[in-house]
């Protein structure tokens, strides 16, 4: 069974960074990259250029909500990390949602939802 993993290390980050497709909108940047196993692995980077702590806190919320409206439909398999950007504090999820869509979307990445019924 897979499962949704955290980053944590900064290796994996970096690893992202180097290697990964990267997706750019002004509210948030994607990394995606192909893992060996079969589980979700993600994380979030917010910098200092954010803004205080509270305006960083703020854009984890924003961009942890949007990921988890779209997780039934991700496919796994897949390390992804998001980097929140000046504006990511500003927007409500929903904003941050469809910028995660459209770059999920680019990297192939959404599978069917379990919702939806294949046309016969």
């Amino acid at each position: 069974m897979s499962e949704k993993i955290t980053l944590k290390d900064n290796r994996d980050f970096q690893r992202l960074y180097r290697r990964g497709r990267s997706f750019v909108s002004p509210v948030l940047v994607t990394y995606v990259l192909k893992n060996k196993s079969d589980n979700l692995r993600y994380g979030i980077t917010t910098g200092k250029k954010i803004g205080n702590a509270v305006r960083r806190s703020r854009s984890r919320r924003v961009i942890r909500a949007a990921f988890r409206e779209l997780l039934p439909e991700v496919r796994n398999g897949h390390d992804i990390v998001f980097v929140a950007r000046g504006k990511t504090p500003f927007v409500k999820s929903y904003v941050v949602k469809e910028a995660m869509l459209s770059h999920f979307k680019k990297a192939g990445i959404i599978g069917e939802s379990k919702n939806e019924k294949t046309p016969d």
